[in-house]
């Protein structure tokens, strides 16, 4: 059995775990020369290139689920590929779902429309397009509904592989309805 060609995925960031905050944010401005694109007191989102962020950072001390006894581990969260379009990404999400592999985590950032998935160890990946230009995304980052919702919302990639599959165009597959904060479900490692 042939499959049709995926596109090739191309590294977008990746997102570290971390209880050395300060210290993680000053490392990775002395070795990559980032700089921050949005910070609060629990995440921090940095860039040394026009992308909208390269590397993020949490903040066990205030991300972790379960409180101060169960802060999760120190290292890596996931690693995040992008794909050139919304129609890859669901012709992508199709042929996983169809042998078994199904996201753990479908999520709109604003900046990207993504799918989280776990491998049999637990290590996250997420498939992302850029829903807006670098330019337009390091803006948005930056402003108030950002700010106000740096997870982004949730929602149902069998309706919107529906809504593709129907001829939906690119920018429909691509709009951004403001929510309340997708839940982010915990890493099984």
């Amino acid at each position: 059995m042939t499959t049709a060609p995926v596109p090739t995925p191309v590294l977008a960031h990746v997102v570290f775990q971390t209880r050395r905050f300060e210290a993680m944010l000053d490392w990775y401005h002395q070795v990559f020369g980032t700089h921050v694109v949005h910070q609060n007191p629990a995440m921090a989102f940095m860039t040394f290139d026009d992308e909208h962020h390269r590397f993020a950072l949490l903040n066990l001390d205030l991300v972790a689920p379960g409180g101060p006894a169960n802060r999760g581990a120190v290292g890596l969260n996931h690693i995040a590929y992008t794909l050139p379009s919304a129609a890859a990404l669901m012709t992508l999400y199709r042929r996983l779902k169809q042998v078994g592999v199904v996201p753990v985590w479908p999520v709109h950032h604003g900046t990207t429309l993504s799918l989280y998935y776990d491998d049999p160890d637990g290590n996250r990946i997420e498939f992302q397009v850029d829903a807006m230009p670098p330019g337009q995304a390091a803006l948005f980052m930056h402003g108030p509904d950002f700010a106000a919702n740096p997870v982004g919302v949730a929602y149902d990639p069998d309706a919107l592989l529906a809504r593709f599959e129907a001829g939906a165009s690119e920018a429909e597959l691509l709009a951004f309805s403001a929510g309340e904060p997708a839940p982010i479900p915990p890493l099984r490692h």
